[in-house]
């Protein structure tokens, strides 16, 4: 199919192929993390019978009191989890904030905005930074969700061939940036009120009143974002392509230009959206900005940073439905309540998992599990006199290489966050700053793990060009970009540090500071 080897047909012989096959049939082996959730919360009610039962206590070092292991296994713990199920449920932070900002991003999805503006924005990309374009893209698809892995990747394949490149190239720099870029964006999404409401909760274990903002991690995501790209890019072009060579198989490349109803949508849209703006601005720059504080006329703490949620909503209510009364897509607002019906249907998934999720960090709250563990944790971190640097590598290595088995970003840090945010707290880094550490991990492997669950689907889509490919092919493919994305990405927040820079509005690198 191509003039040099296909990469990864001999992966099954390889050491590569032998250890991916044993982190496919590990990963298979998994419960759900539905299943994994509610087998967790059993086990915190094990464990919390069991460390009570031997009088575990320890010091919180911040304020000198004592903390003890609660026992939920008896009858005062049996009352309270029978009358805080259902607000365990209805009151987790990710909730919300998740189904909100979905039902907006859900018309602009549904009216064919996000599709056809990803379209124009690869099509009029100069020759000489396709690839860029392509890979810039993919993050940026992340806003809504997961059309990138539907819509781009099998467009950017298409895109290549059709100027003369292999489309396993096109198909692997939109893989990059949709995956491996997952985090960073110039524009806030669903990722982010959904971690940084699991964040809050996790750090409520030490403190009660610390609050995450969604926008919390957005200067340094929104600086990865052209790094991310820019890295992508890198690796297309020196080591992708080089090693792919020309393609010669039998597919053709069938692109078509935008239609006159999407241009008109999209003019709709940019008009939409400039007002939006205009509007959020009117009510923030000013001193007297009607979306400050009232009082203070602070922008930090204000109706602005606490509605981003809801403004994510208004955004994409607005423009989605700007493009789709002017590309006729949306007729009636029978469209826009399907749109958002749609949405709410891909989510019921997420919603048995949270159901679950919530009950386990509610019960590891209770019992003082996760602060005891934190604080035995934060000793040890700290009698090993590691410096900052080399706490962030080890962090993000560690998330890395749990991605490789769990591959849903809120699951992984639902399970992962009531321990290290309160760990690296009382070691006094802010819970903003080791969320920005789980990004950076949680995104780097993502093109690497058969667990994501996409995965299969890219298998296919390069299958289409190179019919032997399997596993071992898309792996080899991808594993330059997780090294490189994990090399550089994990050295910009290292910079980040050093310069001691925020990380989003608000929020810094450490507490108290």
């Amino acid at each position: 199919m191509s003039e040099t080897p296909s990469p990864g047909t001999a992966a099954p012989r390889s050491f590569l192929g032998r250890a991916l096959g044993v982190i496919e049939r590990v990963g298979n082996a998994l419960p759900h993390p539905v299943t994994l959730f509610a087998g967790a919360a059993l086990l915190v009610l094990l464990f919390s019978a069991a460390v009570a039962s031997l009088g575990l206590e320890v010091v919180h070092p911040a304020t000198g009191e004592t903390i003890s292991a609660v026992n939920l296994l008896s009858v005062d713990g049996l009352h309270r989890i029978l009358g805080r199920l259902v607000t365990n449920f209805t009151s987790f932070a990710p909730l919300g904030t998740v189904l909100v900002a979905m039902l907006g991003i859900a018309v602009a999805e549904g009216s064919g905005l996000i599709a056809a503006a990803l379209k124009l924005l690869v099509l009029s990309a100069p020759r000489r930074l396709l690839t860029f374009v392509i890979v810039f893209a993919g993050i940026m698809s992340n806003t809504g969700g997961e059309i990138g892995y539907v819509l781009l990747l099998p467009l950017s394949a298409m895109i290549f061939l059709a100027v003369g490149r292999h489309p396993i190239a096109g198909l692997a720099a939109a893989f990059a940036g949709v995956s491996g870029g997952y985090s960073a964006n110039l524009l806030l999404g669903t990722i982010d009120p959904l971690l940084a409401g699991l964040t809050e909760e996790a750090a409520h274990i030490v403190d009660a009143s610390y609050r995450v903002n969604p926008a919390c991690n957005y200067y340094f995501m929104a600086a990865s974002t052209l790094i991310v790209a820019a890295l992508g890019t890198l690796v297309t072009e020196r080591v992708v392509v080089p090693r792919l060579g020309r393609y010669s198989g039998a597919e053709q490349a069938e692109l078509g230009a935008l239609t006159r109803e999407e241009r008109r949508g999209l003019v709709a849209a940019l008009l939409a959206a400039l007002a939006f703006t205009g509007l959020v601005l009117w009510g923030t720059v000013p001193a007297d900005g009607f979306l400050r504080d009232p009082i203070s006329g602070d922008l930090l703490h204000s109706p602005f940073m606490s509605g981003i949620v809801a403004q994510i909503f208004a955004g994409g209510l607005v423009v989605g439905l700007a493009y789709g009364v002017a590309a006729g897509t949306v007729r009636s607002d029978q469209d826009v309540v399907k749109s958002m019906a749609k949405a709410m249907e891909t989510l019921a998934g997420y919603l048995v998992l949270v159901f679950f999720a919530a009950q386990f960090v509610a019960f590891f709250n209770w019992t003082n599990l996760g602060l005891i563990v934190a604080i035995e944790g934060a000793m040890v971190l700290e009698r090993s006199g590691l410096p900052t640097i080399a706490l962030l590598v080890l962090f993000v290595v560690a998330v890395g290489v749990t991605n490789l088995a769990l591959g849903s970003a809120s699951a992984k840090w639902a399970l992962l966050a009531p321990v290290f945010v309160p760990m690296f707290m009382l070691l006094g880094y802010t819970p903003e700053f080791t969320q920005a550490a789980y990004r950076v991990g949680d995104s780097v492997t993502n093109v690497i793990s058969p667990m994501m669950s996409y995965f299969a689907l890219v298998v296919a889509y390069v299958q289409r060009y190179e019919p032997r490919a399997g596993l071992g092919t898309l792996v080899a493919t991808m594993l330059p970009y997780s090294v490189v994305f994990l090399i550089g990405w994990t050295a910009l927040l290292a910079l980040w540090v050093v310069a001691g820079l925020p990380l989003g509005p608000g929020a810094g690198l450490y507490l108290g500071r």
